[in-house]
């Protein structure tokens, strides 16, 4: 190896160590309590505002620390500017609410806050090592959360209200567990020992979770993810005994907790439902095709800037929200929060697809790509039966996607600095290509890789 392409190695690893440490402690402790929410499971911590406390230290983190790390702001990639755009328009469109401005614009500031956070794990995750940790947080909460909801609330209907926060709504809980199932089912597949039994044993209580809250969506979205995960894990993957061992694990679930969902299900299609409860799926399946008609009613009327974030619940006179994303935030943000909405999920499309396309990319990074591919194809389908615009886990699968196709173009370029061929026969980089043996232009690369 070249004296340059070993400086160059140098200069990497001290940019390294010189990211802020303090600020990726914060990044994770505000992980860890948006998804775990240890004050609604452990009593001395409700009298601490842990949520503010680490969410004061994300933000001084971003004000003051940002500039500590390898990448700077001014390496945020589109999907950052689309966010951002649809935060303004969801602000602009709050503050000119005819319905109820101070509340819509209390709540845009508080959805505000993911920008802080998205940023940040892009700006802070910088290796594979950092992406495992951040993604590790969101995956071990779940089958937590699940465990002790089973726990206590196995008697509650739909576990409702069973843990706070994100997880009280019965449709929003089956929506966190089914987003964050492939990261679980990736950890399964890379780690040994009694961490595996652990992940095991905690899909299976996720896995019950999802099937005591009756989520019709929460099912559909699981049905869709699960499709894409063996395609990628188990075909893609030459690991063709996870197709049975799956199939015969959802069909014990099934068969032992799944008599309230389908009872939801077939109260869809029954104009005399027999029981209590079929009265109460079939009185929902109504009230959800009356918000949809509703919401249409309120675009219709508002189409530019909407209504104001959360406001449909007060125009809907029912003080519900519409169960399909895309219109809650066509309803709520107009046709231009809509459209940065869309351009934001995109974006991460994109940057799948171009790893997904890859052939050389490590074990590693090749996993977390299929876990991240399927979140978000299960986030696309299950956002059309549930009011998901405003939860952070789909902004948080956006923000890995940003951050692995980040790093696996800086360890592209790292490798052509050093003289060696990433990518095969094409040295494939973002936009533009160098064919064998050429000489790379320092001039394209970061600072990082010159």
């Amino acid at each position: 190896m070249s004296l340059e392409a070993t400086k160059t190695i140098a200069d990497s690893l001290r940019e390294h160590r010189a990211d802020s440490v303090s600020g990726f402690f914060w990044l994770s402790a505000f992980y860890f309590v948006y998804c775990t929410r240890p004050e609604d499971w452990i009593r001395v911590l409700a009298i601490i505002p842990i949520a503010k406390v680490t969410a004061i230290g994300v933000i001084l983190t971003f004000a003051l620390g940002s500039k500590q790390g390898r990448r700077r702001l001014r390496d945020l990639p589109i999907e950052a500017h689309y966010l951002l755009a649809l935060i303004g328009t969801l602000t602009l469109s709050s503050v000119l609410s005819p319905i109820w401005r101070g509340g819509a614009l209390n709540r845009t500031m508080d959805f505000s806050k993911v920008y802080i956070a998205w940023a940040l794990t892009f700006l802070l995750v910088t290796n594979m090592r950092r992406l495992r940790r951040i993604v590790y947080i969101q995956a071990f909460s779940l089958p937590i959360i699940c465990t002790i909801a089973v726990v206590k609330g196995h008697s509650i209907a739909r576990l409702e209200g069973v843990i706070g926060g994100i997880y009280s709504n019965p449709n929003d809980f089956a929506f966190a567990i089914v987003l964050s199932y492939p990261f679980c089912f990736m950890f399964l597949l890379t780690t040994r020992g009694v961490r595996k039994v652990f992940w095991l044993v905690g899909m299976l209580a996720m896995a019950g979770a999802l099937v005591l809250t009756a989520s019709r969506g929460g099912f559909i979205t699981l049905l869709i993810t699960g499709v894409v995960g063996l395609w990628h894990f188990g075909i893609r993957g030459k690991r063709y005994s996870l197709i049975a061992a799956t199939g015969l694990v959802a069909a014990i679930v099934l068969a032992v907790a799944g008599g309230p969902l389908m009872t939801r299900f077939t109260a869809i299609w029954s104009d005399n439902p027999g029981t209590k409860q079929e009265a109460t799926a079939r009185n929902s399946y109504e009230d959800r095709k009356y918000l949809m008609e509703r919401a249409l009613e309120g675009f219709a009327h508002y189409p530019i800037l909407g209504m104001g974030t959360r406001n449909f619940e007060v125009y809907s006179l029912d003080w519900h929200e519409v169960h399909m994303t895309y219109l809650e935030i066509a309803v709520e943000g107009g046709i231009f929060g809509l459209t940065f909405y869309m351009l934001f999920f995109r974006r991460g499309f994109r940057n799948l697809h171009a790893l997904l396309k890859r052939k050389d990319l490590s074990k590693e990074v090749q996993m977390m790509t299929w876990a991240l591919h399927c979140s978000l194809v299960g986030f696309v389908v299950g956002a059309l039966f549930a009011p998901e615009a405003y939860v952070y886990f789909p902004f948080f699968s956006v923000g890995y996607t940003s951050a692995l196709y980040a790093i696996v173009r800086e360890q592209d370029r790292a490798r052509l600095a050093a003289g060696e061929t990433p990518g095969g026969p094409v040295r494939k980089l973002t936009s533009w290509t160098l064919p064998v043996g050429t000489a790379p232009d320092t001039a394209q690369l970061s600072p990082s890789a010159k």
